[in-house]
């Protein structure tokens, strides 16, 4: 929801352009911050979030116009993400983790590993020699 609205701020026709690179440089922290919030949602080969991402990595550039260009691109790369997310992220994101593998921790491992070679060397003892 807050990612619609700061989207809005940009992308509205009613809302004013923001007048000083300070106003620009927090949209697009803000924006930056809902494209990391979505990326987690998003499924990882989404075309939308690598665009969103790559975009949000690029700095604001210099300039009046490029940077309010800049400042366009990234709303409409959020709202694409946003959309993307509702339709399809969130359940496929769960899919993805219903998916995931056990890992046992390193202790249980070594356990394990410490009592078949223990099995081990008491099977080659109890082994005749001739």
């Amino acid at each position: 929801m807050a990612a619609a609205e700061t989207v809005a701020l940009v992308l509205d026709e009613d809302s004013p352009l923001p007048q000083t690179a300070s106003d620009i440089e927090d949209l697009a922290r803000r924006l930056r911050g809902h494209i990391r919030q979505l990326g987690v949602l998003a499924p990882k080969e989404e075309w939308a979030l690598h665009h969103a991402q790559q975009l949000s990595s690029a700095g604001v550039p210099a300039g009046y116009m490029p940077s309010r260009v800049h400042l366009v691109q990234l709303a409409e790369a959020t709202q694409e993400l946003v959309a993307t997310v509702e339709t399809r992220g969130a359940g496929h994101a769960m899919q993805q983790r219903g998916r995931r593998w056990w890992m046992p921790r390193i202790n249980i491992v070594r356990g394990a590993v410490f009592a078949v070679a223990f099995t081990f060397l008491g099977l080659a003892a109890s082994v005749l020699r001739t």
